[in-house]
């Protein structure tokens, strides 16, 4: 009965998406304006709206690269003939379309907690090696949504983390943020047992609900019959001019790697690895050494990030967009200096107490998060009132941290923003995959409020780190 029944809810709501699901793009454009009617109903004036917004369009652009060279150096590293190799030896382990389905979910939610680049990009790549096998029908579509659950459902309790790398690391705090939480390590955040137990319970639901909501062999939607193009260029190696040996040549390749170690290793050596490993331009460094490394020959290099290039089109369109609705949120105030962030954190502040906190404060942070799609961002936005409140309110302040984390994911997962590189590389629409994230999205809700409220039960106050 459950498995009919998430089955169906799937195969409705996919259906209802196909048809009126817009384009991620169109879905910004409306984001953008229901954010600015907010804050003009506010009483910001409407000049100061469009002012706010043509200043953030720009703000993310620094962002918008590191977001577009996540995609393009996860790709070039996942179709290198190593990583490609490993690929190609998962995809053969499941038997069935559905344990298929299952499995992509498993690897994306396990990868998502080393990174969340890694998980989108390299379940994403798995699906593909999946949709060739002959002797496996798979719903192509269910398969794409169980990719994305390491990023719709995960990520942000694992060490990617942008609030608690925040936390933890005094060095990128705001001031004004340090003096009201001080320093909270990994130890009380997403490393509390609490919190693992969330991931646990997270990790084991969602994949069930993958399994369960992907339609049977007979019913099952694949790449073919979707008329998706699963084959890759072929790739050239006849050599013809003496340039085409210096493409083929891993001379040059061995060169830039080197150089670029040497970069790394004083950044690892000098820092926590781990707060190092989290500095986005350190990430897609390492990560294009690696591609370059594993790719072996520049010409091979080269071609794969021409691949890879259209999984970056949403995100260099969109991010902009959202820059905006970032600085309408937090600066078109009104005339009393508020604005709609403020206006937002103080209601849902207002209305909690020390049970409730945590799940109105997660139900703020989803619905603030659908329209800022940026964990380090929106918690810069959010924990100076958010924190606050929670040492009035005497609740643990990792607890807090982790509340924000698990919430934060949950537009993930109908939001088609974080979807883009992973469709990219899928060559689908979000229309095509929202129906099987939606039905994640309606069971995780609940389950998520109703564990972070019962979970803040088993700890006591947490009082602020001295930095």
């Amino acid at each position: 009965m459950l498995s009919r029944a998430l089955e169906n809810t799937a195969q409705i709501v996919t259906r209802w998406a196909e048809k009126w699901f817009p384009d991620s793009y169109i879905f910004a454009v409306l984001a953008v304006i229901l954010v600015a009617g907010g804050a003009w109903l506010i009483g910001a004036p409407i000049t100061k709206v469009g002012i706010a917004f043509g200043n953030g369009y720009w703000s993310l652009i620094p962002f918008t690269m590191q977001m577009a060279m996540v995609a393009i150096s996860g790709y070039v590293l996942a179709v290198s003939p190593p990583a490609a190799a490993l690929i190609v030896k998962l995809a053969h382990l499941p038997r069935t379309g559905r344990a298929a389905v299952a499995f992509v979910a498993m690897i994306s939610i396990l990868t998502s907690f080393i990174s969340w680049a890694i998980s989108l990009v390299f379940a994403g790549l798995l699906v593909r090696a999946l949709a060739r096998r002959s002797d496996l029908r798979m719903d192509y579509r269910a398969a794409g949504a169980a990719a994305y659950l390491g990023l719709g459902a995960t990520w942000a309790l694992g060490l990617s983390s942008s609030a608690a790398q925040l936390q933890a690391n005094p060095a990128s705090l705001p001031p004004a943020l340090l003096s009201i939480t001080g320093v909270l390590p990994f130890s009380q955040t997403v490393l509390l047992p609490q919190s693992m137990l969330l991931a646990l319970i997270l990790l084991l639901v969602s994949i069930s609900i993958a399994y369960f909501s992907a339609p049977q062999d007979a019913k099952a939607i694949t790449a073919d019959d979707l008329l998706v193009t699963l084959d890759d260029p072929p790739e050239v190696t006849a050599i013809t001019r003496p340039g085409d040996w210096l493409e083929r040549s891993p001379l040059l390749t061995v060169l830039m790697v080197a150089l670029g170690g040497m970069w790394i290793w004083h950044e690892f050596s000098s820092k926590d690895p781990i707060i190092a490993i989290t500095n986005l331009n350190t990430y897609n460094l390492v990560m294009l050494l690696l591609g370059m490394l594993c790719n072996w020959q520049p010409q091979r290099f080269l071609r794969a990030v021409a691949q890879s290039v259209p999984a970056t089109a949403g995100v260099l369109i969109q991010f902009p967009l959202y820059g905006g609705i970032a600085f309408i949120l937090t600066k078109a105030g009104s005339t009393d200096g508020l604005t709609l962030s403020h206006h937002l954190a103080q209601f849902f502040v207002a209305i909690s107490t020390q049970g409730s906190f945590p799940g109105v404060i997660a139900l703020y942070s989803a619905i603030l998060g659908f329209f800022v799609p940026s964990g380090g961002g929106k918690w810069i936005i959010e924990a100076p009132y958010v924190m606050q409140a929670a040492i009035d309110l005497r609740v643990h302040l990792g607890w807090a941290v982790t509340v924000y984390n698990a919430a934060e994911a949950l537009p993930n997962l109908i939001n088609p923003f974080w979807m883009l590189p992973l469709l990219g590389i899928l060559r689908l629409k979000a229309r095509d995959i929202v129906g099987y994230t939606f039905v994640q999205f309606i069971v995780h809700v609940p389950l998520v409020i109703f564990l972070l409220w019962l979970l803040a039960g088993t700890l006591n106050y947490l009082p602020p780190y001295l930095a």
